[in-house]
């Protein structure tokens, strides 16, 4: 199936040359004191996030929040790692829909699988968001929860990149696990708000990011609590329970968090929301950064047109609402942590 991805927008095959830099199991260990954030040009971004975090905790500051309510929002999905050429969570359920194909004969002649399994991934999709839904509730319920928190870890630990080849817990952003680490020293408390399935994430968010299960914000299916086999199991269901995206993410921040986050890291539209919830009080300092994709060479270039990761209406709010726009080919120096650039 991998084939099917040659008509999408490829990243330039010099990535998969680098020499692979083994991941830190702890994101604070990989930066010194010195700088903690080496991977950022010292450019307007940078200096931004270092006054923020200053006035933030320095005591007796007219801008110093106290430890408890120091809360940092990342959305993912082209925050934190790569989304492109397909976010990895759908990537994730066509690989399942292979998996699943024998047991599902019916699949040969039913759209969107049928164009699937063929390899047409590009036809599969054009069915728009009830495609994608349809693939993702065959792939994601019908288990026991326990059996989709294996099938995920398995998963997660050996499925590659389509285009760089990749485990797509490498495909993370060194500038943000910088990030996540930086202000972890300095006592905030990360959380991930993403529009991506809260139980696919939680998985391995804390070894790759340091952010622990709970502290993982997403959108989730309706489970049930039942006897099977002489065991209580929670069940997972093919309905839809919560959706955090778009206006979803406040919703999903105040029913998780319980706390109006002081800062928020976010790349589309999608997290338009988020980014208004978290500065839209001007009663203390607040800060909100979108990762601007720009950089055609090292990742992707994309904004406006993109299917995936749109980013049109925020970015043409961002310099009204103050948010700090972050050029990955202007402000980054390297982008992944394998490779030298």
């Amino acid at each position: 199936m991998l084939s099917a991805f040659a008509a999408l927008p490829a990243l330039p095959m010099l990535l998969p040359t680098f020499a692979l830099a083994q991941l830190s199991a702890s994101p604070a260990g990989q930066t010194p004191a010195t700088n903690p954030l080496p991977s950022w040009n010292d450019t307007a971004p940078k200096k931004a996030i270092f006054d923020f975090v200053e006035r933030v905790t320095k005591q007796g500051s007219p801008d110093f929040v106290r430890e408890a309510e120091r809360i940092a929002t990342f959305d993912n999905d082209g925050t934190l790692w790569a989304e492109q050429p397909l976010y990895s969570q759908l990537l994730f359920a066509l690989d399942r829909v292979k998996v699943l194909a024998p047991q599902h004969p019916e699949w040969a002649t039913e759209e969107p699988f049928a164009l699937l399994l063929k390899g047409d991934v590009r036809a599969a999709l054009a069915g728009g968001e009830p495609a994608i839904a349809k693939i993702v509730m065959a792939t994601h319920a019908g288990m026991i929860s326990m059996e989709f928190t294996e099938i995920v870890r398995d998963w997660i630990a050996t499925a590659k990149h389509p285009v760089t080849g990749r485990l797509y817990t490498e495909m993370v952003y060194q500038p943000m696990l910088e990030l996540v680490a930086y202000l972890r020293s300095n006592n905030f408390n990360n959380f991930i708000v993403s529009g991506g399935g809260i139980d696919f994430m939680r998985q391995w968010t804390d070894r790759v990011y340091g952010i622990v299960p709970e502290k993982v914000v997403g959108s989730s299916g309706k489970t049930k609590f039942e006897m099977q086999n002489g065991k209580w199991v929670l069940m997972r269901l093919p309905e839809i329970s919560f959706i955090d995206d778009g206006p979803g993410k406040p919703v999903g921040i105040h029913e998780h968090i319980g706390l109006r986050p002081i800062a928020a890291f976010d790349n589309s539209d999608g997290d338009q929301a988020m980014l208004e919830w978290t500065t839209g009080d001007k009663s203390r300092s607040r800060f909100g950064l979108l990762v601007h994709h720009t950089d055609a060479v090292r990742e992707w270039a994309y904004d406006r047109d993109s299917k995936v990761g749109k980013l049109d209406k925020a970015l043409d709010a961002a310099p009204a609402e103050g948010w700090t726009v972050m050029s990955m080919k202007d402000d980054w120096n390297k982008i992944f942590p394998f490779g030298s650039k």
